[in-house]
């Protein structure tokens, strides 16, 4: 590993349609620690968007490089002025048509938002388009969130998968069966006076350009 890392913890799975599997969830994020949940894509590592420690957490965890900024995940469009300014015309025109989906943002950060999340003034933005994780986020808030593996290994689909690489570094994992895998999100970056795909998706520039 790039950094010493000592956890050997327990990591617990639950369904995540079990009563108990969101509280638990809150419980151990409000104590700094990472949560592996499905998305519409694939398991995503989430920590508390605001707390370093947790971001710090990821980070190690996953073997992540530090110049690699770590997105967000809301389980609501109306939640998106916690962590970036108040969206323009546009940025809300993409919010309105796109969310949730596969369309990550790339918006200037708030300044409340912790410096380890990104090298960068800027964050990525995203709802995904999953019941069971929108159901999570509602509850916790925005969440620090990432592929739920080691860095440069498999994307995991499966919560199995997650523990095969992770079991041991983090307190729970939310198996919600498998996910779609498939493609990444569409990345743009709406900072600029034009609009630049980052990460191309499954949303192309001309429709992001349609009126």
């Amino acid at each position: 590993m790039s950094e010493n890392y000592e956890e050997n913890m327990k990591t617990i799975i639950i369904p995540i349609g079990n009563p108990q599997a969101i509280p638990a969830a809150l419980e151990i994020l409000a104590r700094d620690g990472l949560v592996a949940f499905p998305t519409d894509t694939v398991y995503g590592l989430g920590a508390d968007a605001f707390t370093p420690q947790a971001i710090e957490r990821v980070y190690i965890v996953k073997e992540r490089s530090r110049e690699k900024a770590i997105p967000i995940l809301l389980g609501d469009a109306a939640d998106l002025e916690k962590v970036s300014p108040p969206p323009t015309e546009r940025v809300q025109r993409l919010v309105d048509r796109f969310w949730p989906g596969a369309l990550t943002l790339i918006l200037p950060a708030k300044s409340t938002l912790p410096r380890q999340l990104s090298p960068y003034p800027t964050v990525g933005v995203r709802v995904p388009a999953h019941a069971a994780a929108c159901a999570l986020l509602r509850a916790s808030g925005p969440l620090a969130a990432t592929s739920a593996n080691i860095s440069g290994q498999k994307n995991p689909l499966t919560a199995q998968e997650v523990l095969e690489q992770l079991g041991g570094r983090i307190e729970l994992i939310l198996d919600g069966g498998r996910t779609p895998g498939g493609e990444s999100s569409t990345v743009v970056d709406c900072t600029s006076p034009e609009l630049k795909i980052l990460r191309v998706g499954p949303i192309s520039l001309e429709q992001l350009k349609r009126p």
